[in-house]
C-alpha cells in the first residue's frame, strides 16, 4: 500500500506489512467511525442534589467515563489504549446531561509526560496525599485535591479494564507491558512508549487535547539502554513507535469538518538542546522522522528545534522528510527563541526546555496554563484609525501615530478582559484571587504547580499563567499603510478623500488605479524595505504596548503573530483595501504575504519576514512557506531546501511552516476526494487531510499555495 504524497520521491518502506495495513485502516477512518458510534456517557439518571457542585459533577462524569467508555483492542497493535467517546473530538467532556456536555475541556497545553515516565501515576498519587496534608483545613484546596484523588482512582479503573481485555484476548505481551505502566515508572523503551500513550489516551477520552512536547528527549534514555543491552533492535523500536503514531489517527473520520479533521493539538517537538545546553538529537529523533516519512501521518504536527550549530546531516534528514509534502515538519529557530524567552524573563534552564501549547505557540511544557487572544489589526486600521473610510490625515506619520494609539487601545481592552478572570482587582495584583474556573482536574494533575498549590489549572495553579495577545492581519495592515503612503503622500495620485471614496465603492470605477497598485507596488514578501519596515514598526509598537499593559495584570502577557485561518471569518468585517483588494477577499495568513502579491520567490519572503525584530514576539510569529514539488526534486532540490532552512535560521526567523504542495493536485482532490483520502496539507498550527476541509478552507489553501 502507498500513502499519498505530492512528491515524486518515493517513500521508503521500512515497516512491516502488518503495521502498514494498520496505518491504512486508521487513516481511512475505520477507528474514527467506531469512536462516533458511542458519543458519550449519560448522566441523566443522577438524583437531584442541590448541594452538588460543578466539580462534584465532573468527578462523577470522569468515573463514569472510566467505567463505561468502550475498550478498543486492535489485533496486532503494539500499543494499547484508545479514546473511544466521540464527543471528546468536539473539545468537550464526553458526559451528557439532557443532551449537553457537562463542560468544555482543555487544549493549548503540553502536560508533563516526562514526569509520568519518571515517577508513574502512583508517584502523582503520593504527591496529592502530601499536598492534602499540607493544606489540611483549607477547604477549597482540599476539595480540589480530593477531586485529584478521585480522578486517579478513575484512571485505575480504566487501566484495569484494559488489562482485563488484553488478558481475555490473549495479548500477553501487551498485557505484560501495560501491567506496570503508567502507574509505575517506565523501565524499558516499550514501557515508555506505552506509558506516554496510555496517559495521553486517558486525557483524550476525558475530552482534553494535550500536546506531547519533546518526545525524542523523553524516549531517548530508554531506547539507548535497550539497544545497548540487546533487548531490542532499531527496527523493532521503529515498529513500536509507528504504532504510537498510528494510534494517534483514531479520531480520523474522513468527512468534511470545516477546518479539517486533525485539529487536536497533539503536536511533537524534537531535537534542540537540554537545560544544560547539550544537543539532544539522538536515535529516537531519527526514528520519529523515519515514521513520519514512511507513513505520512500528519496528526502529530512535528516541529524541529534547529540552531546555528545543528548538524548538517540532521538538517539534510529534516529536509528529506519535508519534501514529501503534507507540512508535517515545521522549524523553530532555537537561538532566537531562547533570546526571546530569556529577554521576557524566563530562566534560561526553563527556556531551553521550550516546546509548544499543542499548536505552535512557545511555552514551558508541563508548567504553563496558556491561552491567547487573537485580533484583526487590519480591521482596527480600517474601522478605527480610518473611521470606516471617513477620516483623513495630513501626512503618513500622523496616520501611523493614530494607528499605534488604536492598537494600544486594543491591547488595553484585551488586558481588561484578562483581569476580569480575577475576583477583586482593587487590591495589589500580587493579592488577586482567580475566579472559579471550569473543572479540569484531569489535566491539572499533570501540570507542575497544581498539586503543590492545591489549585486547578484554570485557577492559577500552574507555574506560569500566560495569556498572549496575537496580532492578525499584520501583512495586510502593513500593505495598506504602505499603499496609502505611496498613493496619497509620495506619488500623489489621489487625495485621501478620493481614496476613501474609491474604497467605499469597492474599487468600482477605479479598475485602472487598482491595476496600477497591484502591478507597480511591491508589497510585503518581496524584500522591499519600505513596506517591510512598516511591518517591523507595527511589531515594535505592539510589543511596547503589551509590555506597558503587562504591568497592570497578574498574568504573563507575551506577544504573538497569527491568524490560524481566521482570515476567512474576518473577511466580511473588512472594507476594500488600498493595496488593491475588494470587500470579502480572504487575505494574508499568519505573518505570510497576502496571496497573489509575492513575486520574488521564497528567499524574498523570508527576508521580508525577518526584518522585524521577532524576538519581541515571545510566543511566536508563524511564516507559512509553500514550495512546488519540482523545486525540491533530486539532489539539487534537496540542497536548495537545506539552504532555505539555513537561511531562515541565519536571518532570524522564528517559526517556519514549510509545505511542499502542488495546487493542481489539490484541485484534483476537490473533484475526486476518495482518490485523495490521505492527502495531507499544512493548514496553520495543525495539519489536515485536504478532503476534510470545507470548500472555503480548501480554496484558501490552494490560493496560498499557488505560485504567481
Amino acid at each position: 500500500m502507498e500513502f499519498f504524497t505530492v512528491s515524486k520521491t518515493p517513500r521508503p518502506v521500512r515497516l512491516s506489512e502488518e503495521t502498514r495495513r494498520f496505518a491504512d485502516e486508521s487513516l481511512h477512518s475505520k477507528y474514527g467511525r467506531e469512536t462516533w458510534a458511542t458519543p458519550s456517557v449519560c448522566l441523566d439518571g443522577l438524583p437531584d442534589d442541590p448541594s452538588r457542585t460543578s466539580l462534584d459533577l465532573y468527578d462523577i462524569a470522569i468515573r463514569k467515563i472510566a467505567e463505561e467508555a468502550p475498550v478498543r483492542i486492535v489485533d496486532g497493535e503494539l500499543v494499547s489504549g484508545a479514546a473511544t467517546l466521540g464527543v471528546a473530538i468536539t473539545h468537550n467532556v464526553p458526559a451528557m446531561i439532557g443532551g449537553h456536555s457537562i463542560c468544555s475541556s482543555v487544549s493549548h497545553l503540553t502536560v508533563n509526560f516526562e514526569k509520568v515516565l519518571k515517577i508513574g501515576i502512583n508517584g502523582f498519587d503520593r504527591e496529592i496525599d502530601e499536598s492534602l496534608a499540607r493544606h489540611k483545613g483549607e477547604e477549597t484546596k482540599e476539595r480540589f485535591l480530593q477531586s485529584a484523588k478521585s480522578v486517579v482512582a478513575s484512571f485505575r479503573i480504566w487501566h484495569e479494564r484494559y488489562l482485563a481485555a488484553l488478558k481475555e484476548k490473549g495479548m500477553d505481551e501487551n498485557y505484560d507491558v501495560l501491567t506496570r505502566v503508567p502507574f509505575e515508572p517506565a523501565k524499558s523503551y516499550r514501557e515508555a512508549v506505552q506509558s506516554i500513550w496510555f496517559t495521553f489516551a486517558w486525557l483524550r477520552v476525558c475530552g482534553n487535547w494535550p500536546g506531547f512536547g519533546r518526545l525524542d528527549k523523553m524516549l531517548s534514555p530508554y531506547l539507548e539502554h535497550d539497544l545497548d543491552a540487546g533487548i531490542l533492535t532499531l527496527d523493532e523500536a521503529r515498529e513500536i513507535l509507528a504504532h504510537f503514531f498510528i494510534k494517534g489517527c483514531e479520531w480520523v473520520r474522513g468527512e468534511e469538518c470545516g477546518s479539517g479533521d486533525a485539529q487536536h493539538y497533539q503536536n511533537i517537538v524534537i531535537s534542540g538542546i537540554d537545560a544544560d545546553g547539550n544537543d539532544i538529537t539522538c536515535r529516537a529523533t531519527y526514528l520519529i522522522l523515519d515514521v513520519i516519512e514512511e507513513l505520512g501521518i500528519g496528526d502529530f504536527p512535528t516541529s524541529v528545534r534547529l540552531n546555528k550549530k545543528s548538524d548538517e546531516k540532521f538538517i539534510r534528514r529534516v529536509a528529506e522528510v519535508i519534501r514529501h509534502g503534507g507540512g508535517v515538519i515545521a522549524i523553530y529557530n532555537e537561538d532566537l527563541i531562547l533570546d526571546a524567552m530569556t529577554g521576557f524573563g524566563y530562566p534560561l534552564s526553563e527556556a531551553r526546555n521550550f516546546a509548544n501549547d499543542g499548536c505552535w505557540e512557545v511555552q514551558v511544557p508541563g508548567k504553563t496554563c496558556f491561552s491567547y487572544c487573537p485580533f484583526d489589526s487590519l480591521r482596527i486600521l480600517q474601522h478605527e484609525t480610518l473611521g470606516g473610510r471617513t477620516l483623513t490625515y495630513p501626512d503618513f506619520e500622523s496616520l501611523f501615530a493614530a494607528y499605534s494609539r488604536d492598537l494600544y487601545a486594543k491591547v488595553a481592552e484585551i488586558t481588561d478582559g484578562i483581569n476580569g478572570r480575577f475576583a477583586d482587582t482593587s487590591v495589589p495584583a500580587c493579592d488577586w484571587e482567580w475566579k472559579d474556573g471550569t473543572p479540569c482536574t484531569c489535566v491539572s494533575i499533570f501540570e507542575d504547580g497544581c498539586i503543590e498549590r492545591g489549585t486547578s489549572y484554570f485557577e492559577g495553579g500552574a507555574v506560569y499563567n500566560v495569556v498572549s495577545p496575537h496580532i492578525g492581519g499584520l501583512p495586510d495592515t502593513a500593505n495598506e499603510l504602505y499603499a496609502i503612503k505611496k498613493l496619497v503622500f509620495d506619488d500623489k495620485l489621489v487625495t485621501f478623500e478620493e481614496l476613501n471614496k474609491i474604497l467605499l465603492n469597492n474599487w468600482e470605477g477605479a479598475e485602472e488605479l487598482r491595476a496600477y497598485v497591484r502591478s507597480h507596488y511591491r508589497f510585503y514578501g518581496n524584500d522591499n524595505d519600505e513596506v517591510d519596515m512598516i511591518a517591523a514598526r507595527i511589531i515594535d509598537e505592539f510589543a511596547a504596548h503589551a509590555a506597558e499593559c503587562g504591568k497592570r495584570t497578574k498574568v504573563f502577557l507575551p506577544c504573538g503573530v497569527s491568524t490560524f485561518g481566521r482570515q476567512i471569518e474576518w473577511a466580511p468585517g473588512r472594507t476594500a483595501s488600498a493595496h488593491g483588494f475588494r470587500y470579502g477577499d480572504v487575505l494574508a495568513g499568519n505573518f505570510s504575504p497576502t496571496p497573489g502579491t509575492d513575486f520574488e520567490g521564497t528567499t524574498a519572503i523570508i527576508r521580508s519576514y525577518c526584518k522585524a525584530d521577532l524576538k519581541k514576539m515571545v510566543t511566536g510569529a508563524a511564516l507559512d512557506v509553500s514550495l512546488l514539488p519540482s523545486s525540491v526534486a533530486g539532489e539539487t532540490g534537496l540542497e536548495a531546501l537545506v539552504g532555505l532552512i539555513r537561511g531562515f535560521l541565519s536571518l532570524g526567523g522564528f517559526f517556519g511552516q514549510i509545505d511542499v504542495a502542488d495546487p493542481e493536485i489539490l484541485r484534483a482532490a476537490q473533484e475526486d476526494p476518495e482518490k485523495y483520502a490521505t492527502l495531507q496539507v499544512r493548514v496553520s498550527g495543525w495539519n489536515a487531510r485536504f478532503v476534510t476541509l470545507n470548500r472555503e478552507w480548501q480554496n484558501m489553501v490552494i490560493e496560498r499555495d499557488t505560485k504567481k
